[in-house]
């Protein structure tokens, strides 16, 4: 899976869709779900899960980046991100950070039908990653 064109969209939709089911909302009404696939071909997912306490939310994706440490890792290639209305949606920005930690810039974001998935790199420009923590450092 090197291309846009050999990701399975349509499947990782259709996950995503599907865990948008599984969402615990009862505060926004907003159900998210997120499914991505890996470098070597697994499929995770995820739901947000809404709190009393906003701040404790989890939104859909870090959902996901647990499922995928779940499963023991791995490199996300691809994600699809939709809400209630079965429409692709862009992560936030705090999910942004998180999808680089395990996805990089070269990560690509469902769209929608009709458009080209999008790059990380374009939501997230100049990106802090692991790589930065050993040449940040205080002498």
């Amino acid at each position: 899976m090197n291309t846009s064109r050999e990701i399975p969209w349509s499947v990782l939709r259709e996950r995503a869709i599907a865990a948008t089911a599984l969402s615990y909302a009862p505060y926004s009404k907003v159900t998210v779900g997120a499914a991505g696939i890996t470098s070597n071909g697994e499929i995770v997912q995820g739901s947000n899960v809404e709190n009393a306490s906003y701040g404790l939310t989890l939104c859909a994706e870090c959902s996901l980046v647990s499922d995928l440490a779940r499963i023991g890792g791995g490199r996300l290639i691809a994600v699809s991100i939709v809400a209630g209305d079965h429409q692709p949606i862009t992560p936030c920005g705090r999910c942004r950070q998180l999808l680089f930690e395990h996805g990089g810039n070269e990560l690509l974001i469902d769209a929608g039908d009709s458009k080209d998935p999008l790059l990380l790199s374009a939501l997230l420009p100049g990106a802090f990653g692991p790589e930065d923590l050993g040449i940040r450092k205080n002498s």
